[in-house]
C-alpha cells in the first residue's frame, strides 16, 4: 500500500463550540487533505473533554497560545459573533491562515480593518458562509445568468427559526447578537449573491427583544440595476421556521428551498417559457464543500467566494439595516 504522501492543513479551534462537529470536524475526517489538530477553551477541562470526545490531538490554555504554535497552519473562529474581528486580527498576525464563522464582524468598519489586513498578508482568510459552496448556488446563479428568467424584478431571501432561550448568547448585544447578525446575515448574502450586485437599504422595521436587540427583521432593498428585493428574518416570532429564497424575473420565476443547510433536503425550482422543472444536487454536506473550498486556497492557492472584501459589502447592508430600523450597530467584543 503506498503511503499517503499529499500535504495536510493543520487547523486548530478556537472555542469548544457546538458548532464545530458538523462546520469542520467531520468535514475533517472525510477530507484527506486536513486535520484538526488542535482547540482551545478559556475552560481547559472543556477542552480537554471536547478533545477526548472528537479526537483532537492537543489542547492549549489560551486562543493565544493556540494561535501562536508553530505547527498550526491554520485557525478556526466559532467564537461568538463580537470575537470574531479581534480573533482573526490576531491569527493573521501570528501567520495563520482563517476560516472565520459569520458574521465575519460586529459591523462593517471592523470588517474593513480586517480585509485591509488580510490583503497586506499572503493569508487566505475565508467567512464562513457554506451554503456558497454548495452546487445549488451555483446552479441557481448559472441560470440567472442565463437569462431564463429575464430581466431581475424581485430577489427575497429569508431564514428564521425559534430560538426562545432568551439568555443564549445570540441575544446579547454585548457579544454582537441580533436576530440580524446571526440568521440575517444569510439572508442579506444570498440577497447579494442572487440579485447580483450591492444595494441599498430603502427601509427596516425590527421587532425587538430589548431596545438594543431584534428577534426579528425585515427590509427592504434596492439594487443598481432597479430590480427590488426584500430580507427576513428571525429567531423569536410569528415566522417560526422559514428557509428559502426567491428570485422573480420578467420571464421567470425561481425558488431555491432551504439553500441554508442542503445536505438536510433541498429544491431549485424553476418556472419559466422553458417550462417547469425541479433539480435536487445531492446529500453531500455543504460545510465538506466549504472545507474543500479552504483547503484548496491554502494549499494550492485557488480563489474563494467568501473574501474579506465580500464580507465588508455584507456587513455594511446589515449596518445600514440595523441604521434604517433605528437600532445601534454592533460593536466588537
Amino acid at each position: 500500500m503506498t503511503e499517503d504522501i499529499r500535504p495536510r492543513l493543520r487547523i486548530g479551534i478556537l472555542g469548544a463550540a457546538n458548532i464545530a462537529p458538523a462546520s469542520l470536524i467531520q468535514p475533517a475526517e472525510r477530507n484527506p487533505e486536513v486535520v484538526v489538530a488542535a482547540v482551545a477553551a478559556r475552560d481547559r477541562s472543556r477542552a480537554e473533554g471536547f478533545a477526548r470526545k472528537h479526537g483532537i490531538g492537543r489542547v492549549y490554555d489560551s486562543y493565544q497560545a493556540l494561535i501562536d504554535a508553530p505547527d498550526l497552519d491554520a485557525v478556526y473562529i466559532p467564537l461568538p459573533n463580537g470575537l470574531h474581528g479581534r480573533w482573526t486580527r490576531a491569527a493573521v498576525e501570528a501567520g495563520k491562515h482563517v476560516l472565520c464563522e459569520k458574521p465575519f464582524t460586529a459591523n462593517a468598519e471592523e470588517a474593513r480593518e480586517i480585509a485591509t489586513l488580510a490583503d497586506d498578508s499572503d493569508r487566505v482568510v475565508m467567512e464562513a458562509f457554506h451554503y456558497r459552496y454548495h452546487p445549488l448556488i451555483a446552479a441557481a446563479e448559472k441560470i440567472i445568468a442565463s437569462g431564463e428568467l429575464g430581466k431581475l424584478l424581485r430577489v427575497e431571501a429569508a431564514l428564521s427559526f425559534p430560538l426562545p432561550k432568551f439568555s443564549d448568547i445570540r441575544y446579547n448585544y454585548d457579544l454582537a447578537g441580533g436576530a440580524l447578525m446571526d440568521a440575517g446575515c444569510y439572508a442579506v448574502h444570498m440577497a447579494r449573491v442572487l440579485g447580483g450586485e450591492n444595494p441599498e437599504v430603502v427601509s427596516a422595521q425590527a421587532k425587538l427583544r430589548d431596545q438594543r436587540i431584534d428577534r426579528a427583521m425585515t427590509a427592504e432593498l434596492r439594487f443598481p440595476s432597479g430590480h427590488t428585493g426584500r430580507i427576513r428574518c428571525s429567531m423569536w416570532s410569528s415566522d417560526v421556521l422559514r428557509i428559502g429564497a426567491t428570485v422573480v424575473g420578467e420571464r421567470g420565476r425561481m425558488r431555491l428551498i432551504n439553500p441554508v443547510l442542503p445536505h438536510l433536503g433541498h429544491v431549485l425550482s424553476v418556472r419559466s417559457e422553458n417550462g417547469r422543472r425541479l433539480r435536487r444536487f445531492g446529500r453531500r454536506a455543504s460545510y465538506d464543500y466549504q472545507l474543500d473550498a479552504f483547503a484548496a486556497a491554502v494549499l494550492r492557492g485557488e480563489p474563494v467566494a467568501t473574501t474579506p472584501g465580500d464580507a465588508v459589502e455584507t456587513m455594511s447592508v446589515i449596518d445600514a439595516i440595523y441604521q434604517a430600523a433605528g437600532l445601534p450597530l454592533r460593536q466588537p467584543s
